[in-house]
């Protein structure tokens, strides 16, 4: 599982050079070098379960201040799609979780503690279901996707997302 991650917020014109390389060497590079030796293993195998961690703003449901972070999360979409069509033939299937910002550490120290439970309670009135995602939401849908339940399913970003509205 490649779960690296950073987020960096910056506005589109004031990104620099430093932070749109860290967020594309972290959050891509890094998912892409981990995918690289994992599937060597894996096709000696000719087995293997590969997921990868993305972000609804890798489908440009993006927040201001977010561009750089987005597109290195939509680049880890695509090369879960394209790493799909490669290596299937080995029988082995990678598919991508692309959550909703879930309540860790990461995203809370963006904001003061009344600052974020105003997020928090904006973001369970934008779910379908009136919950915010935790880190055990996204660890069952990694059981899931990493599991022979769901063997005939790769190349996939999967929403965990408590049915974002505006997905739906």
């Amino acid at each position: 599982m490649n779960n690296a991650g950073i987020a960096i917020w910056a506005s589109l014109l004031e990104t620099t050079d430093e932070t749109w390389n860290k967020h594309m060497e972290i959050n891509l590079k890094g998912v892409f070098l981990c995918t690289q030796i994992a599937a060597r293993y894996m096709v000696d195998r000719s087995y293997g379960k590969i997921v990868n961690i993305s972000s609804n703003s890798g489908f440009g449901i993006a927040m201001p201040g977010d561009t750089s972070y987005a597109v290195s999360k939509a680049g880890v979409i695509q090369l879960t799609k394209s790493a799909a069509f490669e290596l299937g033939k080995h029988n082995i299937n990678i598919n991508c979780l692309t959550p909703r910002a879930t309540d860790t550490e990461m995203f809370r120290e963006n904001w003061s503690d009344e600052e974020y439970e105003k997020v928090l309670e904006g973001r369970r009135n934008a779910s379908s279901l009136g919950i915010n995602g935790t880190p055990e939401d996204i660890a069952n849908a990694v059981l899931f996707v990493a599991s022979d339940k769901s063997r005939y399913i790769s190349g996939k970003p999967l929403l965990v997302d408590g049915g974002r509205r505006d997905f739906l």
